[in-house]
């Protein structure tokens, strides 16, 4: 058996009266990111702390008291500090230049603990209690990805993260969606993903990096990636691969 995961983002549809306690909610979550980054960030002069739970021993109680989140949502802001500062030592350890992870993009992420996902709407914990926000979903959401996974009943809801769109002051959920197969399907459905898809990973400057390709490959800045565009056709042909000429 093997798992399809699917990321499909959906606009979610705010009270006006409860937009805050989301913004307080981020700026919490964020707190407790960049508390534990600093914390676990040592280099040069000591060895950085990349252990979940030697973070979470050290500096749970001390996040809970200094916010109004829930045990899940510290202990989410915590990991993500931890999984930057495993990637900055990666880093370091090729001789890459990297720093301390910094947190500052707008981003909170739930699992099934501290959110209630369902096909229409999705409850969130907050720092003032739950908040329920319905989807905004397209009239005939049938040929959408919307309607392909998070309508589907074959697809179960996972991790997900809440970002705010400024430009727009509009909030977006990106569900992340799994369906286990057999392997014979789940081949054939990469096998036709490969040909159809383009796979992107966006960097939010927790070390330096622009993006990140499907194949794992960084480009660091706007001039390593005009330097690859041209620098020769083989170069050319993997950008646009990437989704990025």
């Amino acid at each position: 058996m093997e798992d399809v995961i699917r990321t499909i983002k959906v606009k979610l549809d705010v009270p006006d009266k409860r937009c805050d306690d989301l913004h307080q909610t981020k700026d919490q979550f964020l707190h407790c990111a960049n508390t534990t980054a600093a914390w676990a960030w040592r280099h040069p002069n000591d060895y950085c702390v990349t252990s979940k739970q030697e973070a979470e021993n050290a500096l749970y109680d001390q996040l809970r008291n200094e916010t109004e989140l829930t045990a899940n949502l510290v202990q989410k802001g915590i990991r993500r500090a931890i999984e930057a500062t495993k990637s900055g030592v990666a880093r370091l350890k090729k001789g890459d230049n990297t720093s301390q992870p910094h947190f500052d993009a707008w981003s909170v992420v739930y699992d099934k603990r501290s959110a209630t996902f369902h096909r229409d709407h999705v409850s969130l914990s907050t720092v003032n209690g739950r908040i329920e926000c319905d989807y905004v979903l397209p009239d005939d959401a049938e040929r959408t990805p919307i309607g392909e996974y998070l309508l589907n009943e074959d697809y179960e809801f996972r991790m997900s993260t809440l970002q705010y769109d400024r430009s727009t002051e509009s909030f977006y959920l990106h569900a992340r969606m799994r369906r286990t197969t057999d392997g014979e399907e789940s081949s054939a459905t990469t096998s036709e993903d490969a040909t159809h898809r383009t796979v992107l990973g966006v960097d939010l400057n927790v070390d330096g990096s622009l993006a990140v390709t499907s194949t794992g490959a960084f480009i660091r800045n706007a001039d390593e990636m005009n330097h690859r565009r041209h620098q020769k056709p083989a170069a050319s042909g993997w950008l646009t691969r990437a989704g990025l000429s």
